[in-house]
């Protein structure tokens, strides 16, 4: 008998077809449910298309349980990808002990996301490992993985029904990550039925504690189609504490390009 013998290519082919049967038999497995919390999901990002690159100003308000704050002043820099997850660029301006401070993040769809951080006092740039992508960001109440652009593929889904949230008719949707490595068994969104924006998500931790909640507040509208929160309150439930980013100053289509988002320029980034 004559032995078939499998390149590379012909392996590559092979699991590419494998894939499209298993997600083609999976798409019709789902419920009703899980197909109109997928669809919901699609639609809040599709309608966010076309951006393209933007820039903004934001001030990350850290309080602790008794109510005190600490300020951060912070550069945004981000920039949408075809076909992949989009990439962005954190910037710390002030106060003087993280300044030059700088952060990376290259989402993406199926694979794990890509992260470094450039410390100053160590001079040197630190790789987030996947395994720690659930650790605070900075000493914010934001882990490393809620950083990360929201992509259709990370999550499977289930139509829970309709509340109001904010004054606005909802539909509330639950999520589940599908990386073994996320700090969260599920999240819970909710996501105005007019304009398909998220309101409000509750996470749930490992033990399927509610942990956090995050509020987008008061958003605005750029391009005639873009909505984006002037403010995002993420409240720990669990230890009092909470985060709230304030953003200002948006642009878009600014000529952002892939080689502004290099990990071997975070040293010297402003």
């Amino acid at each position: 008998m004559k032995k078939t013998m499998l390149n590379k290519s012909n392996i590559k082919t092979v699991l590419a077809g494998v894939t499209l049967a298993l997600v083609t038999n999976l798409s019709f497995a789902l419920t009703p449910e899980e197909q109109k919390g997928l669809d919901i999901s699609q639609e809040s990002k599709d309608r966010d298309l076309g951006w393209v690159d933007s820039t903004a100003d934001m001030l990350m308000v850290l309080r602790n349980q008794q109510g005190q704050e600490s300020i951060r002043e912070i550069k945004m820099r981000n920039l949408e990808i075809k076909d992949d997850g989009d990439k962005s660029l954190t910037i710390f301006n002030k106060p003087r002990d993280v300044k030059g401070t700088a952060f990376l993040s290259f989402s993406h769809p199926v694979d794990a996301d890509d992260q470094w951080l450039y410390l100053p006092s160590l001079k040197r740039v630190k790789r987030i490992s996947s395994r720690n992508k659930s650790g605070p960001f900075m000493g914010s109440e934001f882990a490393f993985e809620d950083l990360s652009s929201f992509e259709v593929e990370k999550y499977t889904y289930k139509y829970l029904g309709d509340e109001t949230v904010h004054g606005l008719d909802s539909f509330k949707v639950e999520q589940f990550p599908v990386d073994e490595n996320s700090g969260y068994t599920r999240r819970i969104v909710w996501i105005d039925k007019e304009e398909y924006r998220v309101q409000k998500i509750d996470f749930y931790d490992r033990k399927n504690s509610l942990l956090k909640t995050l509020s987008y507040v008061e958003y605005q509208q750029y391009l005639g189609k873009h909505w984006r929160a002037d403010s995002m309150q993420m409240v720990n439930h669990q230890n009092g504490k909470s985060t709230e980013l304030q953003w200002g100053n948006y642009a878009f289509k600014t000529g952002l390009e892939d080689g502004d988002f290099n990990r071997n320029s975070l040293k010297r980034v402003r």
